[in-house]
């Protein structure tokens, strides 16, 4: 039988609940994603899609692991990476962070700026 197999699909909510009992949160979104909105989580790890193969062996393999994406594609692909080579505790969280903030989970946000908060800025460093 494939490890493919073992990926299971947990959504937002059940997550945070087995992040709370010790699972390791991955999300596989780029910096630029994480930087405008990010899991706010105890312990999240952040290994881009676009490196994941690399570093997957960073990974613990004995953690209950999640996998996480902006819409749960990428992290579908990453589980089942995971998955084929040993990791035996892998979940897929469905429809990713997107769901998340939908269901009120907690999040980090960039705090957004004004399109004309540049000139703001040249207005106070003013003598």
């Amino acid at each position: 039988m494939s490890r493919e197999n073992k990926v299971k699909e947990v959504t937002p909510a059940n997550a945070l609940s087995m992040i709370k009992q010790g699972a390791l949160l991955v999300d596989v979104r780029e910096t630029g994603e994480i930087e405008r909105n990010a899991f706010d989580v105890s312990e999240v790890m952040s290994v881009p899609m676009s490196r994941f193969q690399s570093r997957m062996q960073e990974i613990p393999a004995e953690r209950k692991v999640i996998i996480a994406c902006h819409s749960g594609a990428r992290s579908a692909m990453a589980a089942r990476m995971l998955s084929s080579h040993g990791h035996g505790k892998v979940h897929n969280m469905q429809y990713g962070i997107a769901r998340w903030e939908r269901e009120g989970l907690p999040v980090k946000k960039k705090p957004s700026s004004s399109p004309f908060a540049w000139m703001l800025k040249l207005i106070r460093k003013q003598p």
